[in-house]
């Protein structure tokens, strides 16, 4: 991770769960003198603790080491707003239907931006045997291809994992209006209205 939790946030949310530091110190097996430490940026807690730790707060491992807790308060989340994040290393694709810390393989990830499509992702779309059926004339090589489409509607959110070398090509039911999402691996994620 490029981060690590400070002493300040360790602070900051247990009195927000109005526990002592000996509370904290005895539910992690540890002295309240470490958590003392810990708050006083005069140690740090071992990594094996990291768990136990966000457990005891009442938040995710992520969330404790970036400092930011997420916390929804749009419970009805409108999934056209979905933020989408994927992995420059392993390529793993995260959706979340409202705001989220995310993270893969050691790397906190940004939620990405759709940009409006250019000549080399535009998007070819069809209806095909009662369905929408969307091609992007691309490249689709081991270091460049597109990586995933999704059609994403008020309460649906329907993607389709693509693969080098394959087609970049997805069927989908058609839906009242929506938007569809693709992602060139290179280039990022791009975006059209239905």
């Amino acid at each position: 991770m490029n981060n690590y939790v400070t002493g300040e946030t360790i602070k900051r949310l247990r009195t927000a769960r109005r526990m002592t530091q000996d509370q904290l110190a005895q539910q992690l097996g540890v002295t309240g003198k470490a958590v003392s430490k810990w708050e006083t940026a005069r140690g740090l807690p071992d990594v094996a603790l990291l768990e136990p730790l966000a457990k005891a707060l009442r938040i995710s491992v992520p969330e404790l080491l970036s400092g930011e807790q997420v916390v929804n308060s749009n419970r009805a989340a409108n999934i056209l707003r979905s933020p989408l994040y994927v992995c420059p290393v392993c390529g793993n694709i995260i959706h979340s239907s409202g705001p989220a810390v995310a993270s893969c393989c050691g790397l906190t990830l940004p939620p990405l931006e759709a940009e409006e499509p250019d000549e080399a992702h535009k998007l070819v779309r069809e209806r095909f045997d009662g369905e929408y059926f969307f091609t992007i004339p691309h490249e689709m090589r081991k270091n460049h291809y597109i990586s995933f489409m999704a059609y994403v509607t008020t309460g649906r959110f329907d993607l389709v994992k693509l693969y080098p070398e394959g087609l970049p090509e997805a069927r989908f039911e058609p839906r009242s209006g929506g938007y569809l999402y693709w992602y060139c691996n290179r280039h990022g994620l791009f975006r059209e209205k239905l």
